[in-house]
């Protein structure tokens, strides 16, 4: 188990403190921004640490960047806006059942899973659409 530190204390702080997904260098920016000595890969290694523990959600951007945000509790997927970074927590009981069939069929017991939606948001969409006849 890992013993908590004031710098991994100072990222779930930051982490807690951040709407919707942020990236080790955005949240690293953040932190000296408001006088963290805190360094680089200090926040890489607590975000790590905060993923593998469940108390933060990991999830590649479109762009292929890790991205983080504190996390709810429970196995949960995301609907995630590509322009804003809105994300929403959704529960998709069918692809429970489905990745639970898949794996049985071909022999595989205990499966686990990440889905991950991207898409645009309402007000995005509205947002281009507009952009689109103006």
């Amino acid at each position: 188990m890992k013993r908590n530190t004031w710098q991994r204390e100072a990222v779930r702080d930051a982490l807690d403190g951040t709407e919707g997904f942020i990236s080790a260098q955005a949240l690293h920016s953040a932190l000296h921004a408001s006088g963290s000595p805190i360094g680089l890969a200090t926040v890489y290694r607590a975000l790590g640490d905060l993923a593998a523990s469940g108390d933060a959600d990991c999830l590649q951007s479109p762009e292929g960047e890790a991205i983080y945000r504190a996390c709810s509790t429970g196995h949960h997927h995301h609907l995630i806006c590509r322009n804003c970074g809105l994300t929403v927590e959704i529960a998709a009981d069918e692809v429970e059942t489905w990745a639970q069939r898949v794996a049985a069929e071909q022999g595989f017991t205990a499966p686990a899973h990440v889905v991950d939606v991207f898409g645009l948001c309402a007000e995005c969409s509205k947002q281009a659409a507009e952009g689109a006849r103006g």
